[in-house]
């Protein structure tokens, strides 16, 4: 098939890659000339594990192009899908205006039929409005659909070319054909391509990182309340996961969900449902819970050290909202470096691959270290922010010769506090029994 792609963040240009992967042949279109110039030179914009690879092969073998002409890019594509970004406006709606421009010229280079899938996160409704801003600008039919994406970053490939299911929300049974068609090769193993009316299909997106984005704020919650009663949230929760009911996914207490679906969505969410008068409570709650996590080991940091924290330094592990990633979106270690340095605390940090867009977040709120250990010199205590693997076996009697005294913040629980105890180390982590 031919196909094009607008946009090449996370979503489109994952997507590109993987539908020219399969044979297809895939123009992927942004308005950005110095990221497109970087992407024909082979230069990935964005930390994606196996992303590169893809990229790479389907550009060598002709079936991948980059561009910044719709001009180009429309007349030869079949199927259209946007990918642009929706970024939250301060009233938690998502900011459109990408996806109109974008919408526009479609129609006006439109050379015939088309069909064109709303592939960004996209309010409810939107498969109509899209049609809307592309009608003044064509004389040519079109049928708009919804195919929300359901990847995870840092295995957005992995998902993409494995997805557990594939939602084509359109009320055309031709286009659901032709589009079940395009995904075929992803699902030979037999889940499902799922066919439903669109505002469903728009619904669903929401819907699904809503109800994660909840399961990890009660768990965050039901953490805090152990601290307090003596309980272990780490027991908690396998006593949780076996029940089949509730599985064992998004169980994790930590520091608090970020990145670019979880907030947004979750925010596009209510400001939907305040627009149609429908109280959203229990996703309210879940937002107000994330928002309290993320002061979670500041707290517990005072509370050892004392309110003022002049004269305290810092070593943290981990910046990226989550590991095999370099989004810093919304992510924990901002909120925590910068609560921590407004008490005056210095921090020295380290994550494998998000240091660069750190900057642009944090600024000089921290020092950014070569390496891990590096990171830890001189340092009162050792903050782990992000499960990166390298930081999960680590030489801790190495660490105590660098911190001041034996003290880590495990901000997602990832060490034994036992055998830290064992190595005279005092350990807090999240809902667990300090030491």
């Amino acid at each position: 098939m031919r196909i094009a792609v607008v946009g090449t963040g996370y979503v489109g240009l994952v997507a590109g890659a993987c539908f020219a992967d399969t044979g297809n042949t895939v123009v992927c279109v942004d308005i950005d000339q110095k990221k497109t110039d970087a992407l024909k030179r082979g230069e990935i914009p964005i930390f994606e594990p196996g992303l590169e690879t893809l990229v790479k092969r389907g550009a060598a073998e002709g079936r991948l192009t980059f561009t910044t002409s719709y001009k180009d890019a429309i007349p030869q594509s079949d199927i259209i899908f946007l990918a642009v970004g929706t970024p939250p406006l301060p009233s938690g709606e998502p900011d459109l205006s990408y996806l109109k421009a974008a919408s526009e010229e479609i129609g006006r280079h439109m050379n015939g039929y088309k069909i064109i899938v709303n592939k960004s996160t996209v309010p409810i409704g939107s498969h109509r409005v899209v049609a809307d801003w592309i009608a003044p600008h064509t004389s040519h039919s079109y049928n708009v659909a919804s195919n929300p994406e359901f990847l995870k970053e840092g295995t957005a490939v992995d998902d993409f070319l494995k997805p557990d299911r594939v939602v084509v929300g359109t009320d055309n049974q031709e286009v659901y054909a032709q589009l079940a068609d395009l995904y075929s090769p992803f699902v030979r193993q037999g889940n499902p391509v799922i066919w439903m009316d669109p505002v469903s299909a728009e619904i669903t997106k929401y819907a699904c990182n809503s109800f994660l984005a909840t399961r990890i704020s009660f768990m965050n919650e039901l953490a805090v309340l152990c601290e307090k009663v003596g309980g272990d949230i780490e027991e908690v929760r396998r006593g949780m996961s076996t029940d089949e009911r509730i599985g064992r996914h998004f169980l994790y207490a930590g520091v608090g969900y970020g990145g670019s679906c979880f907030p947004k969505d979750v925010q596009a969410l209510m400001s939907t449902a305040r627009k149609e008068q429908v109280p959203m409570g229990i996703v309210a709650a879940a937002e107000a819970a994330n928002a309290r996590q993320k002061r979670h080991m500041v707290n517990q940091i005072k509370a050892h050290f004392g309110q003022n924290l002049q004269g305290k330094t810092f070593g943290v592990w981990g910046l990226a909202f989550k590991p095999n990633t370099d989004d810093m979106r919304d992510a924990p270690a901002i909120t925590i470096i910068t609560e921590l340095a407004a008490a005056g605390a210095k921090l020295q940090a380290f994550d494998p691959v998000a240091m660069e867009n750190a900057k642009k977040y944090l600024g000089d709120k921290t020092v950014y270290s070569k390496g891990a250990y590096e990171a830890l010199e001189g340092c009162d205590a050792l903050l782990l922010v992000t499960e990166w693997n390298e930081f999960k076996h680590v030489d801790f009697e190495r660490i105590k010769t660098l911190l001041k005294k034996p003290l880590i913040f495990d901000g997602r629980n990832i060490y034994n506090s036992a055998t830290l105890a064992e190595k005279g180390f005092s350990y807090y982590g999240v809902g667990r029994p300090s030491l």
